[in-house]
């Protein structure tokens, strides 16, 4: 078993299900041949991300209510992707998994129900409505906040993954999403996101915008 997949079995035990027999399944799909950056390494990171932020925000006045949540949406935000799939397909996709998954382990339904809605609103990060969702966001995007090797790791991936993507429209599309980012008061919805990312972030994706933009 590699250390992703240990670490992963540990998170989904501990907060997710005992039996492992469909966090097998969701690492399957992270293995599928295409992904190069939302792989079996992108779900651990995130999954890490949601346990330290909440460990953060417990240390706080802002626990979460609801840890095991905010994991399990982790676990499946990316469980269905397709680069070529229209915008918001892959989050929808996604979503109706955990849904059917999480019932399935005897989640009740309101909670099941809210991972997919956690699901579905990563497709554009915007205005978390609770505490575990404001944590997905930010476990999420915190490889914009990664040293700048591994930020260029991640822009090379992901690049990777949309090849059938022309250099022109790539460079066009990538820089509108890294301009709306720049846009917002904060990149990250809580204060340890902010804390640990916020200005490393700002710096990787001003880097990134001055090479799309000289071609």
């Amino acid at each position: 078993m590699s250390d992703h997949a240990l670490e992963l079995q540990i998170a989904w035990q501990r907060h997710v299900a005992p039996s492992t027999d469909l966090l097998d399944r969701v690492i399957a799909r992270h293995r599928e041949k295409h992904r190069r950056y939302h792989n079996v390494a992108h779900v651990a990171w995130v999954v890490r991300n949601v346990e330290t932020l909440a460990g953060d925000l417990t240390a706080t006045d802002h626990a979460l209510s609801d840890e095991a949540l905010a994991v399990a949406a982790a676990f499946y935000h990316d469980a269905v992707y397709e680069p070529r799939s229209p915008a918001r397909a892959n989050e929808r996709a996604s979503a109706r998994l955990a849904r059917r998954d999480l019932a399935g382990m005897g989640w009740d339904e309101q909670r099941a129900n809210a991972a997919g809605d956690m699901i579905e609103a990563t497709a554009d990060h915007l205005d978390p409505a609770s505490p575990e969702v404001a944590v997905l966001f930010d476990a999420d995007l915190s490889v914009l906040g990664a040293d700048p090797a591994g930020y260029g790791d991640y822009t090379r991936n992901v690049r990777a993954e949309y090849a059938h993507v022309s250099d022109d429209d790539w460079r066009s599309g990538r820089s509108e999403v890294l301009e709306r980012l720049l846009e917002r008061p904060t990149i990250f919805a809580t204060e340890p996101g902010r804390a640990r990312w916020e200005e490393r972030a700002r710096a990787n994706i001003t880097a990134e915008l001055e090479l799309l933009r000289s071609g």
